[in-house]
């Protein structure tokens, strides 16, 4: 097997490598994307992610890899079986990685039911599709502005409910589609439109690395890597695995992570500050913060979580305001909370009278 290079080897690049180490935890975040120049680790990065995410455990003869913990999100033919009384081997599969081709169609990505088999033999045959492949792995699309802008459409849907649902003719058919989405491409070449752009859960600028001891690190770690992979591969396990138990045990207590209203009401407010339309932001970085605090260990989230999301939610979505796209880092979020915080001061204390309905109003709530 093809040896990739390790995630922790990547030179700088913090920005990107966080985005998706977050969608790695909680791919319900809604994916990643990586918008830079050629020759900026973009598809090595997300390649990387791949293999030392952890083993997942799946319904063995399921060409779906279906979760046996999680029966609410079976494919229609584990849920017939199931009815049946039927006992479901479990197995435990790597971390799938599936690479989109741009020539994709819609029926390529989603799969087909065969309706002549349904009318004729009553039959229900379905032919998986990508998103049937890419189910509990990595989904990644190079060039994802190349792509028909339907077909993303139908990729961010699926990425955005966990499920793909097929139906021709009154037929339907049903499996899980949780997948970490990875869209990669180079603004040179052309922009996705707004619509577009927006429904990527975070999104990443980058750039080639500037300073000439990284670019050495870079140069050094590229030619042992050539010169022998596995060796190479073999001197970075040790943090490679420590990343992946890492992103292991936030996956365990991610749905653990509550929240205040205090929270939802700095995420509102920074939002609404820097001038965001809609409101998909406020979901993602609420998502996105809870992904943060499984990550530290914690089950309950914080406003240094909120601004390192934050970093990662607002920039595509930014129209103006007191912070440039082009300058929005956690330090400058964390200071828009503290004043946006501040500014509230004793005046926005609800009276006695207003606590009385809310006194829970603080107390930690799960999404």
């Amino acid at each position: 097997m093809r040896v990739v290079y390790p995630f922790t080897a990547i030179v700088g690049q913090e920005r990107m490598k966080r985005a998706l180490i977050l969608n790695a935890v909680e791919p319900r975040i809604g994916g990643v994307l990586i918008r830079g120049e050629r020759g900026t680790a973009k598809s090595t990065a997300a390649r990387a992610l791949a293999a030392l995410l952890p083993n997942v455990k799946v319904v063995e003869d399921c060409r779906f890899a279906c979760d046996p913990e999680h029966p609410e999100t079976w494919c229609t033919e584990c849920r017939e079986r199931a009815s049946k009384g039927e006992e479901l081997p479990i197995a435990i599969h790597r971390t799938p990685f599936v690479d989109l081709p741009i020539s994709a169609t819609e029926d390529r990505v989603v799969g087909t039911l065969d309706i002549e088999s349904a009318i004729q033999r009553g039959e229900r045959r379905f032919e998986a599709g990508i998103l049937a492949a890419a189910n509990r792995g990595l989904l990644y699309i190079d060039e994802v502005n190349l792509l028909d802008d339907h077909v993303v459409d139908v990729l961010l849907d699926s990425a955005a409910m966990g499920m793909n649902i097929v139906e021709r003719e009154g037929i339907s058919f049903t499996h899980p589609a949780r997948f970490i989405l990875v869209g990669t491409m180079n603004p040179e070449e052309g922009e996705l439109r707004p619509q577009l752009l927006d429904r990527f859960a975070l999104s990443v600028d980058i750039h080639g690395i500037r300073t000439t001891r990284e670019r050495v690190q870079i140069m050094e770690r590229n030619l042992a890597f050539e010169q022998d992979a596995e060796s190479f591969r073999q001197e970075w396990m040790p943090r490679e695995e420590e990343l992946s138990h890492k992103i292991e045990k936030a996956r365990k207590i991610i749905d653990q992570v509550k929240h205040t209203d205090r929270n939802l009401m700095v995420i509102a407010s920074l939002t609404a500050s820097l001038n965001v339309d809609g409101h998909r932001s406020d979901i993602v970085i609420l998502k996105a913060s809870r992904a943060h605090a499984a990550l530290e260990g914690r089950t309950s989230i914080n406003d240094m979580d909120i601004a390192i999301a934050a970093e990662l939610a607002l920039p595509h979505r930014m129209k103006g305001g007191p912070l440039q796209q082009n300058d929005l880092g956690v330090e400058q979020i964390s200071q828009q909370i503290e004043q946006l915080i501040g500014s509230q001061g004793e005046d926005s204390e609800p009276s006695d009278k207003e606590k009385e309905p809310r006194e829970e109003s603080d107390t930690p709530k799960k999404v």
